[in-house]
Formats: C-alpha cells, sequence, structure tokens
C-alpha cells in the first residue's frame, strides 16, 4: 500500500520536494498531492520587477513548470485551493476550493509545509485602495501593469529601500515615471552598513530616482475618484499615481503556529539538518516560512530567496524520497541592481557581528572591475569584516559597476570554508586585464584586513 505525501504550496520548494520524491519513488509506492492557492507554479517571483521594467517580454518567460507539466509526472496538483486548517494528531489537513467554496479533509502519511511568506503590508489609512500594489506574486505582477498601462509616465512612489524596492524603483523608470523612493532607515539597503548603503543613495539619486531616507509614510492619500494621488509621511506628501510596496517580507507560518508546530524568533519554522520540522517525524518544512542556521554567526536567520528554497526543496524530496539529505546553512549572500549599479553583500554586518558579541575590524578600498588601463574598467568599493584576534572573515559589501556584484561569491566560498583573511590573500583567481587588476578587489580588500587583524593585536 503506497503513502501519501501532502504538499501546502505550488511554488519552489514545494514543487521541488514533490518532484525530487517522485524521481525517487514511482506513483505505486508514493502518491504526491499538493494544493497551490494560486493560479500559477515554479515561477521566478525575484524576476517580477524586470518584466514590470519590460527587460522580460512575458510573463510565462517567469514560469519554470506549469501545473500540467507537474501532473503529467504523477503529482496530484490541485491549484486555486487552499489549506485552512492543519491537524497534526490526526495527519489530516483541510482545504477549500477557491472557486467552489468546497471544503474537504485530506490525509498524509508525509507532509511538506511551503507556504513561503508574505509581504509587510502595514494597517494604514488608504493601504488598499486602487494603484496601491505589492509585487509578491505573479498575479500582484500582472495587477500592477494594468495600473501602469492607465497611468503610463506619471509619477510612481515605491515604499521601502530594500531589494525589491530598489529594483521596482529601477523598472518604473525604465518606464518613464518619476520616482520617488520613502524609506524608514537613513539609507537605501539595510542590508549593507550605513557608509555602503550611502553609496547606494548617491547613485540612485544620480539616476534620477528621489531617495527620501528617515521617512516613516503614516497614510496613504486617496482622491475622489478613491484611488490612489499621493503618500503622507509625517513630515511631507509625495505625489503619486501609483504606489508599489517593497516593505520586505515575513513567513507565512499562521498555519503551522495554529497546529502548534515550533517557530523561531523570525516567526519562521525551525527545522532540523534534514529540514524535518524540529520534533515531528513525517513533517518537512522549506522556503520561505523556515528560518535556517548563518553559518557565520551560528544563529537561525529569516532569509527569502529562491536560491534557498529549490535547495531546500531538493533535501526534502531525498528524504521523503527514502534517501538522505542535508541542508547545513547559509551566509547570507544577495545581490541587486539599480540601473548599471551592482549590489552586493554576503556574511555579517558590522551590526550583525556586534549582536553576536563579535570583536572585528573592518577595511574599505576602491578599485576596478578590470585593469584600470583596459577600456570599460568601473570603480567598485569593497568594505570587509574580519574577527579581529583570528583574522576569520566574517562579511564583505561590494557596491560599484559592471562586475562587481558576482565578485561577492569568492567571499561566499571563503565564508562557508571559515578562512581566514590571511588565507584569501593566497587564492589563486583568474586574472587577465579584461576581466580583474593584478590584484582582484576582493583580494586587496583581503590584504587590507589581515593588516587591520595584525595592527589590532
Amino acid at each position: 500500500m503506497s503513502e501519501r505525501l501532502v504538499v501546502i504550496g505550488g511554488d519552489a520548494a514545494g514543487m521541488s520536494a514533490a518532484s525530487q520524491a517522485r524521481r525517487l519513488k514511482g506513483p505505486g509506492e508514493l502518491e504526491i498531492v499538493a494544493f497551490e492557492r494560486g493560479h500559477f507554479t515554479s515561477y521566478s517571483a525575484c524576476g517580477i520587477p524586470y518584466w514590470v521594467g519590460g527587460d522580460v517580454d512575458e510573463r510565462d518567460e517567469l514560469i519554470a513548470r506549469t501545473p500540467g507539466e507537474h501532473r503529467a509526472r504523477d503529482i496530484d496538483l490541485r491549484m486555486r485551493t487552499e489549506v485552512t486548517a492543519l491537524d497534526v494528531p490526526g495527519q489530516r489537513v483541510r482545504t477549500r476550493d477557491l472557486e467552489s467554496g468546497t471544503e474537504e479533509w485530506t490525509g498524509f502519511d508525509k507532509l511538506v509545509i511551503a507556504t513561503g511568506a508574505r509581504p509587510l503590508r502595514p494597517p494604514l489609512p488608504g493601504i488598499d485602495a486602487p494603484g496601491v500594489h505589492g509585487v509578491q506574486t505573479l498575479d500582484d505582477g500582472q495587477a500592477l501593469l494594468d495600473s501602469l498601462e492607465r497611468t503610463e509616465g506619471g509619477r510612481a512612489v515605491v515604499v521601502g529601500a530594500g531589494y525589491i524596492g530598489v529594483e521596482m524603483a529601477e523598472a518604473l523608470l525604465n518606464r518613464g515615471y518619476e520616482v520617488t523612493v520613502l524609506n524608514r532607515g537613513e539609507q537605501p539597503m539595510s542590508t549593507l552598513d550605513p557608509d555602503m548603503g550611502r553609496l547606494v543613495h548617491r547613485a540612485m539619486d544620480g539616476l534620477g530616482i528621489t531617495t527620501v531616507g528617515s521617512s516613516a509614510v503614516t497614510k496613504i492619500l486617496t482622491g475622489e475618484d478613491g484611488r490612489v494621488r499621493a503618500v503622507a509621511t509625517e513630515d511631507d506628501e509625495y505625489p503619486a499615481d501609483v504606489v508599489v510596496l517593497g516593505m520586505g517580507v515575513v513567513p507565512e507560518t499562521g498555519l503551522a503556529e495554529a497546529a502548534g508546530l515550533p517557530l523561531g524568533t523570525y516567526g519562521g519554522l525551525l527545522t532540523d539538518l534534514a529540514m524535518r520540522v524540529r520534533g515531528h517525524e513525517n513533517i518537512w518544512a522549506g522556503g520561505d516560512c523556515v528560518e535556517v542556521l548563518d553559518l557565520v554567526s551560528g544563529r537561525e536567520r529569516h532569509i527569502a530567496l529562491g536560491t534557498h528554497a529549490n535547495k531546500h526543496g531538493q533535501v526534502i524530496g531525498a528524504n521523503v524520497g527514502g534517501g538522505y539529505a542535508t541542508f547545513p546553512g547559509v551566509v547570507g549572500t544577495a545581490v541587486s541592481k539599480v540601473c548599471d549599479l551592482e549590489i552586493a553583500r554576503t556574511g555579517l554586518r558590522e551590526k550583525d557581528a556586534r549582536e553576536v558579541g563579535l570583536r572585528y575590524v573592518t577595511v574599505t578600498i576602491e578599485s576596478t572591475s578590470r585593469a584600470g588601463y583596459y577600456p570599460g574598467a568601473a570603480p567598485m568599493t569593497v568594505k570587509m569584516l574580519a574577527e579581529r584576534r583570528t583574522g576569520r572573515l566574517l562579511g564583505v559589501q561590494i557596491v560599484g559597476r559592471e562586475g562587481a556584484a558576482k565578485r561577492v561569491d569568492i567571499a561566499a566560498v571563503a565564508l562557508t570554508a571559515g578562512m581566514t583573511v590571511e588565507q584569501m590573500t593566497a587564492l589563486d583567481l583568474g586574472y587577465a586585464p579584461p576581466f580583474s587588476p593584478v590584484w582582484d578587489p576582493v583580494l586587496v580588500a583581503a590584504r587590507k584586513a589581515l593588516a587591520a587583524v595584525r595592527a589590532a593585536g
């Protein structure tokens, strides 16, 4: 008699888990039922800003695998079906068909929770007015595009200056909008230290994007037609024909919390290395709804990225399918861009190092993406943190033009390996004038960090 695997969530983590489990076990051994409340599966939410901005022509280019393709692999995928309750002792979930309203219970032998994250949407006056948009799903992206077509060439306000906020600012700029970004923090990109965020701020201003720091939104103002007309802060009002919310996300774990499953500091599910929910033998979780181990700080973190979600799904699917795999943790690597400015970070910020009680040194260097004499060489700023006593690499942040962002991968590997900045100075990196100076900028930073560690005793 076959077992039944139930998957809650039809995007990266959930369908990666289902697909991997199916590779290992056939329909006669494992029945797989997946529930997705939206209209799409296995798509790139990270690509939505580039679709909105016109870099990606069609919505369907962001879809890796359709519901039909999943069903062709013997996965019983039920779209527009929301899981409304989880009965852990009874090993069953209650679902509601969003089209018909029909509700029913479905039993499981094994369960995967991949409910993702939800965007922060504070209960401000006017927050639900027409013209105010989030960008979490493909449906959100389509609604925003429809709104932009009705107000093309107008004024746009982006609330929040994290990854989504910065990327949406670029998308709106590309569409001919006058763009203002309102940010609660002093500088954009709070995942960077303020001194590096200041470089991003300066570049955004130079691109024609008005970036206003220390500006907490108090309400959305509407016109006589009920549509958004401005965004108000404590100090000012900013005219807007369209508003995009980019204030970050939180784990979507309401079901898990109601069922008594263990949650961490950030509200995400807690799992072991096999992505099994702690204390529950037959329940796994992955993607944006979980917290993961930070390999640098040794603490749990919530990082919502598709790269992690797909890896979680592969690990879960292997374990559900009778194999064995683990997800050891992350170092917090992320890259983004606004127009031609590339932004990258990995490891700890100064704030993070202080919070976990680490003593550290920091250095910041200026370099170029190629040999200085080679055409197209672009400036690059690299900031590096190292542990004061041991010289262990703690974090790297990079802001620059072409060729800057992906250099952070060097630091990501070094962090994962637990390397010191002294060990990094001997890395045998590729060199030719079209690609790098003789001393790569990351290695220049490592040399300077080593000198700082030695000077600190």
